[in-house]
């Protein structure tokens, strides 16, 4: 298993303002690509887990610190992995990095509650938590906490 996933983005000119720097509001996409390919690299989709089993994430909580800006056409390192898994709720935490130099960029985190189609509370589905605890774990033994 792995423990988190790292995924690479360039900076497109629509994701900059005036002044060729990334929108504050815009490193959050970015969460949500980094959400989404950290769980389709563990076997399983948003969508399928939405189709299959009713479940949905939606983010009530989301913070970011900014380190420095990153610009148009900049290529960014979207660093992904679990930090939290509760029965209903999960928390991930994000890197954004500049590709070229290891730079850090910000990082942010984003909370979730695992809800059903009609907004209810309800647990995580074993299948996918078990899959996310492994990254912990593997995390935690590595010493690595968050």
């Amino acid at each position: 298993m792995m423990k988190g996933s790292t995924t690479k983005l360039r900076v497109r000119y629509a994701e900059t303002d005036q002044m060729g720097v990334v929108y504050y509001s815009n490193y959050f996409v970015w969460c949500e690509i980094g959400r989404v390919e950290f769980l389709r690299q563990l076997g399983f989709t948003y969508k399928m887990m939405e189709a299959e089993d009713g479940c949905m994430l939606p983010v009530v909580e989301a913070s970011c610190r900014y380190k420095t800006s990153a610009r148009y056409d900049d290529e960014v390192l979207l660093e992904t992995r679990v930090t939290g898994l509760r029965q209903y709720v999960i928390k991930f935490a994000y890197r954004m990095l500049r590709a070229e130099t290891g730079e850090l960029l910000a990082e942010a985190e984003t909370v979730h509650v695992v809800v059903d189609k009609n907004m209810q509370k309800r647990p995580m589905p074993e299948r996918y938590a078990e899959a996310i605890r492994a990254t912990m774990h593997e995390v935690a033994a590595e010493g690595v906490t968050g």
